[in-house]
């Protein structure tokens, strides 16, 4: 098992931070939230594109992913979609992302959304095959269970297109780790993990000390050649414990749960 963190937990932190953050805890990876809040995201150029490259090279971390916020199923028009996908794709690829994370967002019309889902993500697929990025649908919103992702996943039948497991989202929409990793193991890129105090308080903890079935979650991956990522929500949570603090437990907490 490989590990990593989501930026999503650091807001704003320099590159070069994360970096030195990244290799002093012991992570492999960094997910990056490519969002223009952050330092990168596909409005960058070339330089610092290649500037990022540069950063991670230096410290021996890899860029696990381009998290984006496109909306495969949403409603309205597939050019601005599949638009905003490109952009996405363009920046993995020039940063060296294995993956770009992109969401459902069909609201109250998932039905509707499976098509426009797997249209636009068989569209994007051959964008993401020429440029050696895989495109992973994220277990969230109107498709937070894996049955509900892997069905849309399964009907693009595309190697470039998988699935990412936020285990949060797969336990509230009520689906066990069984049940979520049978499902979406065919489909799978890889896995989020992160904890919390309960349904209604998802305000992120360390590892291990809140409600989610992490163990459950983590054994289904034993054996397994899987990247899994910390996404702490610290974001959306400003009143939450800063992540730094918590990155070593964290990895070792991850660490004894793949050798058990």
């Amino acid at each position: 098992m490989k590990v990593a963190f989501s930026t999503l937990g650091v807001p704003g932190m320099p590159m070069s931070e994360v970096v030195a953050l990244a290799g002093a805890c012991g992570f492999q990876g960094v997910e990056l939230r490519a969002h223009p809040e952050e330092p990168v995201h596909p409005g960058i150029g070339k330089k610092e594109r290649a500037e990022v490259v540069e950063t991670f090279a230096a410290g021996g971390i890899e860029i696990l992913t381009v998290a984006g916020y496109a909306q495969v199923a949403a409603p309205g028009e597939d050019g601005p979609v599949l638009e905003e996908i490109r952009g996405l794709l363009e920046l993995a690829r020039d940063v060296g992302a294995s993956y770009v994370r992109v969401f459902p967002g069909a609201g109250d019309d998932v039905e509707g959304g499976d098509g426009r889902a797997a249209r636009r993500l068989g569209a994007a697929a051959e964008i993401a095959d020429e440029y050696g990025v895989r495109v992973l649908l994220e277990t969230h919103d109107s498709h937070r269970r894996g049955v509900d992702a892997a069905r849309v996943v399964a009907a693009v039948g595309h190697k470039d297109v998988g699935v990412l497991w936020d285990v949060m989202h797969t336990w509230l929409g009520g689906e066990d780790p069984v049940t979520s990793f049978g499902v979406l193991a065919p489909h799978l890129g890889y896995v989020q993990v992160k904890d919390i105090a309960s349904a209604d308080d998802t305000t992120p903890l360390a590892l291990g000390s809140g409600v989610l079935p992490l163990d459950a979650c983590l054994a289904q991956l034993s054996g397994a050649d899987v990247w899994v990522c910390w996404e702490y929500e610290k974001r959306w949570y400003p009143q939450a414990a800063e992540l730094p603090g918590l990155l070593v437990a964290g990895r070792e907490y991850l660490a004894s749960r793949a050798s058990s």
